[in-house]
This record gives C-alpha cells, sequence and structure tokens, in this order.
C-alpha cells in the first residue's frame, strides 16, 4: 500500500476546513483555497486531520489516492504558511521593480519587458536583482516564477539570465581557435 497515501493531512490551528462531496475548501491566514477531488477518492475529517482512502479498492485508485492527499497537503500548507519562489537577475543592467500590479524588467532587451502579476500572487523586489513570488497556490506560485524565468532563462556560456535562486547552472566552455 502506498506510504503517502496513509498518512493523515494534518490541519493546523487557525485554518478551516469545509468538505462538500468532492470538494475541499480550507481558509486561513494566507489566503483561500478549493481542491476538487477525483471521483474514486474518499475523504472523512476527525480530530484535526483529513483522511483519504479509496472507494472500491483497485490498484490505479491507489495511485490517485496518493496524489489527493498530496494536493490537500499542498493547499492546506498554502493557506497557512504559504509559498515563495526567489529568482536572481544575472547581468549588467539586468534590472527589476516592482509597480503595483506589474513587474517592470530590463533584461538586455530593445524593450522593457512588463509583466502583468495575476491575482492571488505577491511579487516583491528586495533589491534591483532579486525577485520574490509569494502566495497561497503552490502551483501558481511555480508557474509564475517560471514565466518569469523564460523571458531570459540563463544562458550556459556567462551564466546571465534570470535563474532561480538555488539553482545552479552548468557552465560550458568557450570555442576554441
Amino acid at each position: 500500500m502506498s506510504r503517502v497515501a496513509n498518512k493523515p493531512v494534518a490541519i493546523p490551528g487557525g485554518v478551516q476546513v469545509s468538505i462538500d462531496g468532492q470538494t475541499i475548501k480550507a481558509k486561513g491566514p494566507k489566503g483561500e483555497g478549493v481542491q476538487s477531488l477525483h471521483p474514486d477518492v474518499a475523504v472523512r475529517e476527525d480530530a484535526g486531520s483529513l483522511h483519504l482512502s479509496r472507494v472500491d479498492g483497485t490498484t490505479d485508485e491507489l495511485a490517485m489516492v496518493g496524489t489527493m492527499r498530496a494536493l490537500t497537503q499542498n493547499l492546506i500548507t498554502g493557506v497557512s504558511q504559504g509559498y515563495e519562489k526567489k529568482l536572481e537577475l544575472v547581468g549588467v543592467g539586468y534590472r527589476a521593480q516592482a509597480q503595483g500590479n506589474n513587474l517592470n524588467l530590463s533584461l538586455g532587451f530593445s524593450h522593457p519587458i512588463e509583466y502583468p502579476v495575476p491575482e492571488g500572487i505577491a511579487i516583491e523586489t528586495p533589491t534591483q536583482t532579486e525577485i520574490v513570488v509569494k502566495g497561497a497556490d503552490r502551483q501558481k506560485v511555480g508557474q509564475v516564477a517560471a514565466e518569469i524565468r523564460a523571458f531570459r532563462p540563463p544562458e550556459p556560456y556567462k551564466g546571465k539570465g534570470v535563474k532561480y535562486a538555488n539553482e545552479q547552472i552548468i557552465r560550458k566552455e568557450a570555442k576554441k581557435k
């Protein structure tokens, strides 16, 4: 049996969870979120935790229970603690500035890039070369960080571009004559 599916999802203090059929709604200090469950997965709440299980008992359902449990855990963690991704800009003249609901990027192109910040996401720029993406939805935080990185991904020769804070760029040797 799956180890992930057997673990209950703990509900921390300050988080309110309501179950309505195959939908889990969570509300906490960092926001609120909704997670729809697969029809083959059953959920029950008891003693401050959520327990997910199979409806029938086939092997395919067990994999789905593990997936739904992980997504539910991400939902609970997001509304209680939140998620954040840090990006770094490496290169001469590369700058970022958060202005209202836009992120202004100067990445060496002939024009500045204006990235509209989606709802539910907060972007901070502690310095001109750092970007911090914060939010309650783990998938949305990762997607926004990936979209910002895609404007100028790091190149392997000088390492210039937008990279994640903990990302290691594998460098290539320059062409020899």
